[in-house]
């Protein structure tokens, strides 16, 4: 069972079992520091002693989980971060190295797998810059692990970070877990592990399949958390949430937006690409979130005695009040040549919500943009969010140890 022992239970702030959750969404993760900034500007004294995340996400949280200094300043750093990116910190963005690896993977196709190089290429996109990125921004120990996450559990700000990644050598959806007295838990193709944060850990759980490479940690290859975890909500629960604040990043259509058609004609590969990374990033986090809110109505209506060991769990969700696919088509004309080429080669253009690009466009501008979107979303929302961040009660969902 997970505890802080240094502080006693009848001393904790009212936001002790306040969970962040992160999801993915490539580059849409500056909306996220956004958010986070702005909300720590109205509520300084914050706590969020559980910190869970994927994909991009991971990168926020564990950030976030490796600063000792005050929720301020860890989010005014956060937003540094993000607007101190540009591509070529991300991936390599040279010609020849995107040329050399479609080339390669042209070749694989047509040879029928075969491949005279002893180093298969594990990706379209070199990102070897995001790790040194990652690397500069990330005080380490020795053993790679983030000494400020450490610093944290030790002082009671922080119960447990959570990242999850997709073991491609399993199968499995796997949760690596650093926090004080975690107790791990197992379900149908996922798992929990007690882990040092590393950088490594970061680079797996954000691993974008097929355009990023996988990671190796121990002895299996890591790819992006999104693809398997089924229920992304699952570790903050596991982990003791009573609340749980997320920031989504897929904006919430009308019905007349969502049934007006994005592309004419035979849909291109960017469409497809977009629905398929739609599907893993946010359709899942979107419908654990439904489940939920149905399951808070069901226990509202039961019995506490007939609970069965489930808990109300209060959540807050905040999106972008703007399509963050068609806000990226604003933005491309000032793509890396050759990445661009490359890109309009996969149908960016011919789709009004390229949301295959907004996973990839690491340019400051559009990242600057999306920090913007999120302040402006948080001063939209200010009541709810002000509601939730001082309630003093909890709200539902399944015990730890039931999801």
């Amino acid at each position: 069972m997970l505890t802080t022992r240094d502080t006693p239970t009848s001393t904790r702030a009212p936001n002790e079992s306040l969970a962040l959750m992160l999801g993915g969404g490539g580059a849409r993760g500056a909306y996220q520091a956004g958010v986070l900034r702005a909300i720590a500007r109205r509520h300084p004294d914050l706590r969020l002693p559980i910190l869970t995340g994927i994909s991009a996400g991971a990168v926020n949280t564990t950030f976030l989980a490796a600063q000792v200094a005050p929720i301020t300043e860890a989010t005014e750093q956060l937003v540094k971060l993000w607007l101190g990116l540009t591509p070529d910190q991300v991936y390599n963005v040279q010609p020849y190295s995107l040329s050399l690896n479609t080339l390669r993977w042209g070749l694989r196709l047509v040879g029928g797998g075969h491949d005279r190089r002893r180093e298969p290429t594990r990706g379209l996109l070199d990102t070897s810059p995001l790790r040194k990125f990652l690397l500069r921004h990330l005080p380490q120990d020795s053993d790679g692990s983030l000494p400020g996450i450490a610093a944290n559990i030790r002082a009671g700000r922080l119960d447990a970070v959570a990242l999850s990644a997709t073991s491609y050598t399993t199968g499995q959806s796997v949760t690596w877990v650093e926090g004080r007295n975690v107790e791990l838990w197992q379900r149908p193709q996922r798992r929990s592990e007690l882990a040092r944060i590393t950088v490594e850990h970061v680079m797996a759980s954000s691993s974008l399949p097929m355009l990023f490479p996988a990671v190796r940690i121990g002895a299996e290859w890591y790819g992006d958390g999104g693809v398997r975890l089924t229920a992304p909500l699952s570790p903050a629960l596991h982990l003791g949430a009573t609340r749980i604040l997320t920031v989504a990043t897929r904006y919430s259509r009308t019905r007349a937006e969502a049934d007006r058609p994005l592309t004419d004609g035979y849909p291109p590969p960017a469409q497809v690409l977009s629905v398929l990374y739609n599907a893993i990033f946010l359709d899942l986090i979107d419908e654990d979130i439904m489940r939920l809110q149905r399951v808070n109505r069901l226990l509202e209506e039961a019995p506490e005695s007939q609970r069965e060991g489930m808990r109300l769990v209060d959540i807050l969700v905040l999106r972008p009040s703007r399509d963050l696919g068609k806000l990226a088509s604003e933005f491309e004309p000032r793509l890396p040549r050759a990445f661009r080429y490359l890109t309009r080669g996969l149908g960016t253009r011919r789709t009004a919500s390229p949301d295959i690009l907004s996973l990839l466009m690491f340019q400051q501008d559009y990242l600057r943009r999306l920090v913007d979107l999120g302040a402006a979303d948080v001063e939209a929302n200010a009541e709810a969010i002000d509601r939730f961040v001082s309630a003093t009660t909890a709200v539902a969902g399944p015990q730890r140890g039931q999801r």
